[in-house]
């Protein structure tokens, strides 16, 4: 007899056209035993088919209806490791949003903050790592990968400003380097946000609030012969509450066309995003006291910003049966920075810091599995290979700027400073197979095993001969993990693995610092990683769903190419380790709690040298988060919805000695709306509702204010936005 694909075993069903099932993507449900019921007192939801669907149309196509998963379903039986999740729509649509790069905060233990303007990507913090803009946080968004390798401004830059959260069916995470199916920047963690293929109603919503936030959404889903067509757009802007506003203004555009079952079917999805802004960036704490009259939301820079686009297309196609399944997405997008900023204000001119970062590229291609469903001793197996390909040609360019126009400058010595610091043509290739075995040994053991091999090759045309060439680097990763049980309705797992992160391609090719001519050390191309996890999932308890994880990752070297100036910086092996706590409870249908704690200790496993410090902490790295919530909904078409949630994370180092620390930060956001029937809703939400002065980030280095006739070592600082509330009237039709 043969044996049964992983969706079937999960859902009991053959794949019926009009039956209940669901298609998680990497998910593996294909050992979910009876005692991993959830015991959460959730019904699952379910999206019917649209009501406008003629009887021709679904004659020929019926769409199936689609369990919505969100975090009350358990991974017992099902996940690889204690940190692997889910959250669905019925979670995300109660979440405050500030920013939609926020939604990944849903992962545990993420961080999402921002330090300069709000069209510039944003500040990530996860497992002891201060993740700048993405590096070591992998995130795709249909199975597109959107962090950018030889970026411009910094490694691996992740721009979510593309992204429409009412679009977003669930997210999927998973921490540490233990998947075959994961490689580049994926060490601390990983996230792929999946949209919707149809919506069971239109959508039609516009926003309002404090600092000059507008916002408004069309969304709609239509039958078209045999599939389904998805349509949004999505207009934007803000000033936030700076004294020079943001006059963010951006458009989303997503238009997708989907066919077929989970057992086959295809989709074919377009996006177009287009963001121009200004930008406050940090500021020196001693601005408050040297300069009268200026304010924490003032800026010391002149005329910064940016303004970006993205336009992408993909295609996904995907078949099982009862032997195997067969996944694979062939993808492309443009992508365009151009990027103005002035961290040190005036200390390397008396024109002005200012610099533009320009980042244009074309990207393209493919990531393809292959899984046979079989059984080893009689036991169930499954066997996967998979093949990842991309190619990046990429235009990197780094200019000396006044009030945004490229132009020489002149230092405090009266010697020239080049209008251009360096421009890059580079091409940057990577091919990734991979295998993946998983073997039910009995019926309380379970193993998944991998292999990895990664080979990267750089091209690099540079103005300076010195800085160009070609480099290629291959790294083989093994990695899994032995499960235990469930036992009373408890799973345990031990988990390993080797990893890696790309450094940047201009930085694997550069012998002479461009700024000084000085001979620089080149960087490493991929850069080691090595993790283990211990964990344990839990259900045991009716209506709370708890996870913890102990870990610990380490990383070979943080050599990395600094976008900002230009050059590469060397810095020691590091370690990190830390514990992850996370806790759902329903103790009714109408009511939710959650509660995440994550707490890390991060250092270089030798002493290095800082600005005039030595020592072993690793500046900016974060030990301590904390996210909890609770949530209110009153079943049937009209009723109240709420939600209050409260996000910390803690004091982290600023200097390798840990002389200069920032402080902590605690956000109170609320979210309260009424649906007064199943076509009108209205909400409010409101954020930083104690009025915090906290921060958004913090650093440590030398500016030069030009009040000033000499350079000083400061805390710089991006203050939390102030109390603000924002109203939106949806009509669902």
């Amino acid at each position: 007899m043969p044996k049964q694909s992983a969706w079937q075993k999960a859902t009991g069903e053959q794949g019926k056209a009009g039956s209940s099932t669901s298609y998680l993507g990497d998910i593996d449900f294909s050992h979910q035993p009876e005692e991993s019921d959830n015991n959460t007192g959730n019904s699952t939801d379910t999206v019917q088919q649209p009501t406008n669907a003629t009887s021709s149309a679904a004659d020929a196509f019926l769409l199936p209806e689609v369990l919505v998963f969100g975090q009350a379903d358990s991974l017992l039986g099902i996940a690889g490791a204690a940190s692997q999740g889910t959250r669905g729509k019925d979670e995300l649509e109660w979440r405050t949003l500030s920013r939609p790069g926020e939604v990944l905060e849903a992962v545990p233990g993420v961080i999402v903050t921002q330090h300069s303007g709000a069209g510039k990507a944003n500040q990530f913090f996860l497992r002891g790592f201060n993740l700048d803009h993405g590096t070591d946080f992998a995130t795709s968004v249909n199975g597109v990968p959107v962090n950018l390798p030889t970026h411009g401004h910094g490694q691996g830059y992740t721009d979510l400003n593309f992204m429409i959260p009412e679009l977003i069916e669930r997210v999927d995470f998973r921490k540490g380097p233990y998947y075959a199916d994961l490689g580049d920047f994926s060490s601390a963690g990983a996230a792929d946000i999946h949209y919707v293929s149809f919506l069971p109603q239109s959508i039609a919503q516009v926003e309002g609030g404090s600092f000059g936030y507008a916002r408004s959404l069309y969304a709609s889903s239509h039958l078209v012969g045999s599939g389904n067509i998805l349509s949004a757009v999505e207009l934007f802007h803000n000033d936030g509450p700076w004294t020079e506003p943001d006059d963010y203004k951006r458009i989303n555009g997503v238009l997708r066309y989907s066919r077929g079952t989970p057992e086959w079917g295809y989709s074919i999805t377009s996006m177009s995003y287009a963001g121009n802004w200004n930008a406050t960036d940090q500021i020196a704490q001693r601005a408050l006291d040297v300069i009268p009259g200026f304010d924490r939301f003032d800026s010391l820079g002149s005329n910064d910003g940016g303004d970006s686009q993205r336009h992408s297309l993909s295609a996904e196609w995907h078949r099982a049966d009862t032997d195997s399944s067969t996944k694979v997405l062939l993808y492309g997008f443009y992508y365009d920075l151009d990027l103005f900023s002035n961290f040190t204000y005036f200390l390397d001119s008396p024109q002005g810091d200012q610099f533009e970062q320009e980042d244009k590229r074309g990207v393209g291609g493919l990531k393809a599995s292959h899984t046979w469903y079989g059984d080893i001793f009689s036991r169930d197996m499954e066997n996967t290979v998979g093949l990842q390909i991309r190619s990046d040609s990429i235009k990197n360019g780094l200019f000396q700027t006044v009030n945004r126009h490229r132009t020489d400058k002149v230092d405090y010595d009266g010697e020239t400073i080049s209008g251009t610091t360096r421009e890059d043509d580079v091409w940057e290739a990577s091919l990734s197979p991979y295998v993946e075995n998983k073997v039910q040994w009995a019926d309380k053991f379970r193993t998944v095993f991998g292999l990895r091999m990664d080979y990267y090759y750089f091209d690099v045309d540079g103005d300076l001969s010195a800085n160009s060439g070609t480099r290629d680097d291959a790294l083989v990763s093994p990695k899994g993990s032995l499960i235990f049980g469930p036992w009373a309705k408890t799973e345990y797992y031990l988990s390993g693995g080797f990893g890696f992160h790309s450094n940047s391609g201009r930085g694997v090719t550069q012998h002479v610092d461009p700024k000084t001519g000085d001979p620089v050390e080149s960087a490493d191309p991929l850069v080691r990683t090595k993790g283990v996890e211990i964990g344990v999932r839990t259900t045991i308890v009716k209506g709370l769903q708890s996870t913890l994880a102990l870990w610990l990752l380490d990383i070979d070297s943080e050599l990395v190419f600094s976008g900002d100036a230009g050059s590469t910086e060397a810095s020691a092996p590091t370690r990190r380790y830390g514990v992850e706590w996370t806790n759902y409870y329903t103790p009714t249908k109408w009511l939710s709690l959650d509660a995440d704690f994550s707490f890390s200790h991060a250092e270089f496993r030798e002493t290095v040298e800082g600005e005039g410090v030595q020592g072993r902490h690793i500046p900016g790295a974060i030990d301590s988060v904390i996210s909890t919530g609770i949530a209110f909904y009153q079943p049937g078409e009209r009723g109240l919805f709420s939600e209050l949630r409260l996000r910390f994370f803690g004091p982290r180092p600023l200097t390798e000695d840990n002389s200069v620390r920032s402080g902590s930060t605690s956000l109170l956001s609320a979210k309260v709306g009424y649906n007064f029937n199943e076509n009108w809703t209205i909400s409010v939400e409101g954020f930083n509702l104690l009025d915090n002065r906290d921060h958004e980030i913090d650093y440590y280095y030398p500016s030069r204010l030009k009040e000033e006739d000499a350079p000083h070592n400061d805390i710089h600082f991006k203050p939390v936005e102030p109390i603000a509330v924002r109203a939106a009237l949806t009509f669902r039709f």
